[in-house]
């Protein structure tokens, strides 16, 4: 029989398992498992020669730090449970990796394939007048964000019908993230999940006691990936981790999966898709009809980097990987990681692990705030300051400083600070996590220590509120 999923619950398990390791007050962990506000609507939209009625939801699940972030996902399979689900796993993500936000998240029932441009812009635009009639969205109310099966084309909508009934908000581009950068966007956002995947499974691969107990050594070069997904997050975390000497050997797409044990180019391959619009028939890789069982061939690293609820109970014995980086949100089921666990796999959770698309979006938050791009008022003097360290070295030592070396001596550009940024805040995050999870010796897996560090950091803001004792 299979396994019966309901998303919610499952976050509300890892919550439960989590507080028995805290000091926290039941009424606490209640209020902080609690949706504050979930937001229905059906709204009329014209399509073609027709009335068509949309369903669409927006949750904000906690409200100790303002305002709410998280994105907007079109999808046939959204549902209140769902949506409840993504708000709560944002608001746990948000304080594991020190983002003052509180969790939210919307979504809109819709195959957006089956839609012209134009007929999108509609709904979304609509979508985001409901919003704003009922306050859920605002710089400093709710900020939304692109998820599956939106982009920046969505969010330039969304601000731009933001900004019609608020002219003279002075940071209302800062209502939604994940824009254009012409409007008032950040370099490095759309990379942002994919980059923020491989730079902490690069450094949970640093620690050689850890990989000894997986039979691997230190260093995430040369180590075998298959990646569940080619989309947004997909691709950027196959594309990072192929540039730094990971060998991809899968791809598992929702028409299909690739597997060469030899590795897979991915820049080719993204170059095939483009031109094709599929993956299926790529020469240089085997395609396997039913991609969900690249998920159970043998590799160092799997990535469910697409929807919910993956890897159930039902084929988590088959699960061969060693480490399992969780670059979508809920791909295991607590059953499934219950008999991960007993095989002794290595889990790195959603939500540390993705939260770099979350970690950049508050990057162009405060960007929108500051009115000014990173690196635009010293970048120029970093510049300068470089060239007479250069003019200084060849004028002592008689060598010439070649172009490359040069250009290694710059100042940093907006890219170079907010990837930097990234950086630190997966390391630093991944720190945390490892310690409290190295301090309970009874403590099962990694996804426990990362509720444990946000449920405290959740528990110290409400006590300051003064709302508990």
């Amino acid at each position: 029989m299979s396994e019966q999923i309901k998303f919610f619950q499952n976050v509300q398990t890892y919550v439960e398992q989590a507080a028995a390791f805290t000091d926290l007050s039941k009424g606490l962990i209640d209020q902080i498992k609690a949706c504050n506000a979930v937001y229905r609507i059906n709204f009329p939209v014209k399509i073609k020669d027709k009335i068509k009625v949309i369903e669409a939801y927006r949750v904000q699940h906690s409200h100790h730090r303002m305002p709410t972030k998280g994105g907007i996902r079109y999808s046939i399979m959204v549902d209140q449970d769902e949506v409840m689900a993504l708000a709560a796993l944002m608001t746990y993500k948000c304080a594991v990796v020190n983002v003052p936000f509180g969790g939210a998240k919307g979504g809109i029932k819709i195959n957006p394939k089956e839609y012209t441009e134009e007929e999108l812009e509609r709904i979304t635009r609509r979508y985001a007048f409901e919003l704003i009639k009922k306050g859920f969205i605002g710089p400093s109310l709710d900020v939304p964000a692109p998820d599956y099966g939106t982009g920046e084309r969505e969010m330039s909508w969304i601000v731009d019908t933001y900004m019609q009934f608020n002219q003279q908000e002075i940071n209302g581009h800062a209502c939604v993230t994940g824009k254009p950068i012409g409007q008032g966007g950040i370099h490095g956002r759309t990379e942002a999940t994919g980059r923020g995947v491989f730079y902490g499974l690069r450094y949970a691969c640093t620690f050689a006691d850890d990989m000894k107990k997986l039979g691997l050594e230190p260093g995430l070069e040369g180590k075998s990936v298959i990646i569940q997904g080619f989309g947004n997050v997909g691709y950027y975390s196959a594309k990072v981790m192929y540039e730094n000497g990971a060998k991809i050997i899968g791809i598992a797409e929702y028409e299909g999966g690739l597997y060469n044990p030899n590795g897979i180019d991915i820049d080719d391959l993204k170059k095939y898709q483009l031109r094709n619009k599929t993956i299926k028939n790529y020469p240089k890789a085997k395609f396997i009809k039913q991609s969900s069982l690249l998920l159970e061939e043998a590799c160092d690293i799997l990535i469910p980097a697409a929807l919910e609820n993956q890897i159930t109970k039902d084929n988590a014995p088959r699960i061969k990987a060693k480490i399992i980086g969780e670059a979508a949100n809920g791909p295991i089921t607590p059953n499934a990681e219950a008999i991960l666990q007993k095989k002794g796999i290595m889990i790195i959770p959603d939500m540390y692990l993705n939260a770099g698309g979350v970690t950049v979006s508050y990057f162009e938050w405060l960007k929108n705030l500051s009115h000014v791009s990173f690196g635009r008022l010293d970048h120029r003097h970093q510049d300068e300051s470089f060239n007479r360290i250069v003019d200084l070295i060849e004028t002592n030592t008689g060598r010439r400083i070649s172009k490359r070396e040069k250009s290694a001596l710059r100042g940093a550009d907006e890219l170079d600070i907010v990837r930097s940024g990234l950086e630190d805040t997966m390391i630093s995050s991944y720190e945390n996590i490892r310690t409290i999870f190295k301090r309970h010796k009874k403590m099962q897996g990694l996804r426990t220590a990362a509720y444990v560090d946000a449920l405290e950091k959740i528990g110290i803001t409400y006590a300051k509120m003064g709302v508990f004792p």
